[in-house]
């Protein structure tokens, strides 16, 4: 997958696109980038997708912006295993948020990128002030020479997909509600850094992982399995948070113990994918108190691997 931080200056190949900010890949997202590739091999085009960086809504008022669900990175690999060809990352700004919709047609979709075909969702809006939707698309495609192609609402459970509801859905901690709409478990990535080592000190050594971003849109202490460290999944459990019983005004981080395991894990890029909310984040009197609390959630999760296991095994007897 070739991913382009400039817009070209003339196309290489025309393309089938799809344009967006697809925070958290969804089922949604992924139905768009479905239909893309299908329309890329049936008309011999390259299946595209175009997306900004940062966020507008980022921009414009960083403090009222939604959590991200997925960093730039995240994204990228959901897209490239996707069927995705080639990614245009749009460095979003003022020079970008003041170019008029028929000059974002003519020059960035004609001239940059040779669109040849167009799927967009049935709520985009492009161009200065956002005054470009579907009916101007879909004149100018005519025009100029490229169809246009309006997604429709993809609805699972009665409810409209969308990164909105996949955000409250995290937030209540209904992490199966979030992986119905994502069409996987929630999941975050990270690099494994050295932190303070209170956690060996406690007996329970933790994956301090570094946050691209610092509002998760998640909190609290949950069960995990953690990919990166071999072929299969590893259990875990994981606190996300504040660290309020230590730290005073902390910073969120990602802290994972994974179950009997005990290698040197400093610098590695892990997945950690969120299974079960086990409990908020509390502020304790004491570190004993703390430490009660820590056990009783591993045991909790090595309950929740162990029934797992067993309905995994009751479902393979079935056949």
């Amino acid at each position: 997958m070739f991913v382009l931080r400039h817009l070209p200056s003339t196309p290489s190949r025309p393309v089938a696109l799809t344009i967006g900010n697809f925070d958290g890949v969804h089922l949604g997202h992924q139905a768009m980038i479905e239909q893309v590739a299908c329309a890329a091999r049936e008309r011999d085009l390259t299946a595209c997708v175009m997306t900004f960086e940062p966020h507008p809504r980022e921009f414009f008022a960083p403090d009222q912006a939604p959590t991200r669900l997925t960093s730039l990175r995240e994204k990228l690999e959901l897209f490239a295993a996707r069927q995705v060809s080639a990614v245009l990352v749009m460095r979003f700004g003022y020079d970008v948020a003041r170019i008029p919709a028929d000059e974002f047609v003519e020059r960035i979709l004609v001239r940059g990128l040779g669109v040849r075909w167009l799927l967009v969702g049935d709520d985009f809006r492009f161009g200065a002030r956002r005054s470009g939707d579907f009916d101007l698309l879909a004149s100018s495609g005519k025009a100029c020479g490229f169809e246009v192609v309006r997604m429709q609402t993809c609805v699972v459970d009665g409810l409209r997909v969308s990164s909105t509801a996949v955000r409250e859905r995290l937030a209540a901690g209904d992490l199966d509600g979030a992986a119905r709409l994502l069409g996987r478990p929630y999941s975050m990535c990270g690099r494994v850094v050295r932190g303070d080592q209170l956690g060996v000190k406690l007996g329970f050594p933790t994956a301090n992982l570094r946050l691209e971003h610092n509002r998760p849109p998640l909190m609290g202490i949950f069960v995990v399995e953690v990919l990166g460290l071999g072929a299969a999944p590893l259990p875990g459990v994981a606190s996300l948070g504040v660290r309020p019983t230590v730290k005073e005004g902390g910073m969120p981080t990602l802290e994972v113990h994974l179950l009997d395991f005990d290698r040197d894990i400093y610098g590695k890029r892990l997945e950690v994918r969120f299974l079960r909310k086990l409990r908020d984040e509390e502020k304790y009197p004491d570190l004993a108190t703390l430490t009660a609390a820590i056990a009783r959630d591993v045991a909790r999760s090595r309950d929740y691997f162990l029934n797992r296991r067993g309905t995994e095994a009751r479902s393979y007897a079935k056949f």
